[in-house]
């Protein structure tokens, strides 16, 4: 069998795309390179290995760097190849690694069609789940309409399993550069000439940071804590220096509503804030390290449980995938104001919070982390981390906002968090029955429903009072 070393000399769809950005014909490449016409075709059809030989003539003859010539063989588009076929659509046919690993090596421009072409797949089915999902009665997402800006952006981040490598790849070149707190500092003075001023907030006049270009200034509110001024920092340094890929991300999401595009591109801002403070190659390293060990994590990376909650979601990059998390943040009267999806939990296609979730009961135990073992009633399990975070405040008198937290994976990998080992937690075997909401949740027995399920009639009560708020028929 070839060697992934001899497979990847077969280049000939990245000998094709050189000479037409040259603009040059086969003939004219072949003179150019002092071979026969016939042979640069071979190349391209990768009939013929392109040798080491061959390699140092291109880059002498067009000025090429040598490692922008061989490239990596594929590896990325391999393994965003492998990531999409992972999914259970695929599961009936059989790729090997070694066949998907030829295509992506082979056929680049027919790989990147087919990743965007799952990627859209993707999109249009969570968006019909959020059709679908009208006149449920869920509270939060069942009832949004299809070109809600922050359905559309729950769709958009949800469809990439909240993951962008070009990102993450942007931000580990920039922290070679520029890392911590007087890293960002002393980039943003000698890049791009701002000096950063800390500011009282009756001066920042509602303003946590602000970008002054008149004065040649970042300003920044003086209250913030240490996590808040770091994220800051790295998110302004995220939109001067990483506005290309902030960009191009946006674009691929084809936003119907203008305001979509800006929940968008404050997000991935926000998640190359994050990519800055907590570069993914470290971060994924430590957090395996640590089984996930959030607490833990926020103090290695010097960030707060809500940023490093976050990141946690964030770890699904093709080819060097952890475990896939969701988020969801609630406030003391159920309101979500934050859901990532990676696990495969039902939010956008039913929404709401079932009152059964300990993340609306750690409010009760503020600051302490909660964990629960779940099950949905199609029998899917969960297991759940829920925990309250605090934003505002920095000073007497100031805002508070309190909200609850819950991260949580699927029971598969459960066994990895350090939440499960040796024997922590809750027992397994005795997993709380929860809904993802009332009106589609069918369990019977539930002291805590809050409306009919749907399709089912009320029973009357004249000669029956059940313990229940509601009794109804079984069909």
């Amino acid at each position: 069998m070839a060697t992934q070393s001899t497979r990847s000399v077969f280049m000939g769809p990245r000998l094709r795309r050189i000479r037409r950005d040259l603009g040059l014909t086969q003939a004219d490449m072949a003179a150019d390179l002092d071979i026969s016409g016939s042979y640069v075709a071979l190349l391209e059809r990768n009939q013929r290995p392109v040798t080491a030989d061959m390699l140092l003539r291109l880059a002498r003859t067009y000025k090429i760097d040598i490692a922008d010539l061989a490239g990596d063989g594929g590896a990325d588009h391999t393994a965003r190849m492998q990531a999409v076929l992972k999914d259970p659509m695929f599961a009936d046919i059989d790729m090997p690694s070694l066949e998907v690993s030829d295509v992506a090596t082979s056929y680049p421009g027919i790989t990147e069609a087919f990743l965007r072409l799952y990627t859209a797949y993707r999109e249009e089915q969570l968006a019909l789940a959020d059709r679908g999902g009208k006149g449920t009665g869920g509270a939060h997402f069942g009832d949004i309409d299809a070109n809600d800006p922050v359905a559309e952006v729950r769709r958009f981040l949800a469809a990439r399993r909240n993951n962008f490598p070009q990102l993450d790849d942007a931000a580990e070149r920039l922290v070679q550069v520029a890392s911590g707190q007087s890293g960002f500092i002393e980039r943003l003075k000698i890049r791009h000439n701002l000096t950063v001023r800390h500011l009282p907030p009756e001066v920042m006049l509602g303003s946590t940071r602000r970008l002054d270009r008149h004065r040649r200034q970042l300003l920044l509110d003086d209250s913030l804590d240490t996590a808040s001024l770091n994220f800051q920092l790295a998110q302004q340094l995220a939109y001067l220096e990483m506005e290309d890929e902030i960009r191009a991300a946006v674009e691929a999401g084809h936003f119907a509503t203008e305001s979509g595009e800006l929940l968008a591109r404050r997000a991935l801002a926000g998640y190359a804030a994050a990519a800055l403070i907590m570069p993914y190659s470290a971060f994924a390293k430590a957090a395996e390290a640590r089984h996930y060990d959030l607490e833990a994590l926020a103090r290695q990376f010097g960030t707060s449980f809500e940023q490093t909650a976050h990141r946690i979601t964030t770890l699904q990059r093709p080819g060097q995938e952890k475990v896939p998390f969701f988020l969801i943040r609630v406030d003391p009267a159920g309101n979500v104001s934050k859901l990532l999806d990676g696990a495969g939990f039902p939010f956008a296609r039913h929404g709401g919070a079932c009152p059964l979730w300990s993340v609306h009961r750690v409010f009760s135990t503020p600051r302490q982390i909660v964990t629960q073992w779940l099950e949905l009633p199609d029998g899917q399990r969960f297991f759940s981390i829920a925990r309250t975070v605090t934003a505002g405040g920095g000073a007497f008198g100031a805002a508070r906002v309190d909200r609850a937290i819950a991260v949580g994976c699927a029971a598969e990998h459960a066994s990895r968090l350090i939440y499960t080992r040796g024997g922590a937690g809750p027992d397994a075997s005795t997993p709380t029955p929860i809904g993802v909401a009332c009106r589609v949740c069918h369990r019977p027995h539930c002291a805590a429903r809050s409306a009919l399920p749907i399709g089912r009639e009320l029973l009357p009560d004249d000669f029956r009072r059940l313990s229940v708020p509601f009794g109804f028929s079984d069909s």
